[in-house]
This record gives structure tokens, C-alpha cells and sequence, in this order.
């Protein structure tokens, strides 16, 4: 794969979290509004740079009548919750990259979550990658990631014990070269 930014395709990317309920079930919400760019390096994949940014205000949830409730904006609003109005980014920035296998990694970066900056790890599956993908004929990449964060590290502890802890995070991603870059 050529070297240089890739962007991401919207289209085909997804974040998606799951935090307990109880410890009766695993409450599944996602964000629709994020961006993320890779600054690669094929000559050593360590080297590469990945950054991203979530809209907090695009969280959506399966919540019964979440429109007549309010519900998706009230958690991404509410203080106690993702307090967009506040903190209108979620932002990640890598600091490293671990090559485990030829399609495996461990990217370390800073997340900053709620004006707190926090180290966080994530398993990275390289799904594949074309020097020119059938549609839109550009070099494209893409990738499964995920990772499990403490809410509470970034003072998010509304609700707890009863809400859990533990936020597991599921990213997928294609990212594709612009004919400049």
C-alpha cells in the first residue's frame, strides 16, 4: 500500500459500546458522527499515526421512543453523562503502534474523554487491504479495533455500580488514499 493519509469512508465505519445494566444485559449504543485520518507508513507500520474524533451530540441508542423522551440527547447533554455542551469532542491520538502479527497489533494513544487525557490500549485486526478498491479505484484499507475503558477514569461515574464500569468498544473502519495524498 502506498504511503501517505488515508480518510475515512463513513460509509463503511462503525462505534459501537456496550456497558452492563444491572448485570442483567449489555446496553449497546453508537456514534454516527466521527472522523479519522491514518497517516501511514509502509515502510515501518509502527511509525503510522492514527487520530480521530467523535461528536458526542451523535450518539444513538436503542432506547424504546428515544425520540418522544429525548433520550438520545439527554445523554449526550446531561453533565453527568457525555456533557457535549461542554466537551463537544471526543478525541484519540495514537502514540504507538505494536505490529503482533502481520494482521494483528496493539495501538496505544491518548483518549481525551470529558477534558481528561488517559492512555487507553487497542487490539487492532487488519482486515485487508487493495492497491485499488473495486469502486472507488483508490488504495483502501480496513480495520476491526477494540478496547475496554472505566468510564469512572474519565469521571464519567453517573449511575455506578448499577451502570457498569467497564465500556467495551467496538470500531470498524475502511480508510482509503485520495489521489494527492
Amino acid at each position: 500500500m502506498p504511503a501517505g493519509k488515508y480518510t475515512l469512508d463513513l460509509t463503511h465505519a462503525s462505534i459501537v459500546w456496550k456497558v452492563s445494566h444491572f448485570g442483567l444485559s449489555n446496553y449497546v449504543a453508537r456514534f454516527t458522527d466521527f472522523d479519522a485520518i491514518i497517516e501511514f507508513n509502509p515502510n515501518n507500520i509502527e511509525k503510522s499515526k492514527v487520530t480521530a474524533s467523535i461528536n458526542p451530540m451523535s450518539v444513538q441508542t436503542a432506547y424504546p421512543n428515544a425520540e418522544e423522551k429525548d433520550f438520545d440527547n439527554i445523554l449526550a447533554t446531561d453533565k453527568g453523562w457525555f456533557n457535549a455542551k461542554a466537551f463537544p469532542r471526543i478525541e484519540f491520538q495514537s502514540t504507538s503502534i505494536n505490529m503482533l502479527t502481520d494482521d494483528t497489533a496493539k495501538m496505544s494513544g491518548n483518549l481525551v474523554f470529558l477534558g481528561v487525557s488517559k492512555a487507553v490500549e487497542l487490539d487492532v485486526t487488519i482486515n485487508g487491504a487493495m492497491p485499488s478498491q473495486p469502486f472507488s479505484r483508490k488504495p483502501t484499507m480496513g480495520f476491526s479495533a477494540s478496547t475496554v475503558i472505566k468510564r469512572s477514569d474519565w469521571g464519567l461515574d453517573k449511575y455506578l455500580p448499577h451502570i457498569g464500569d467497564d465500556v467495551e468498544v467496538m470500531i470498524e473502519g475502511e480508510f482509503s488514499k485520495g489521489p494527492d495524498d
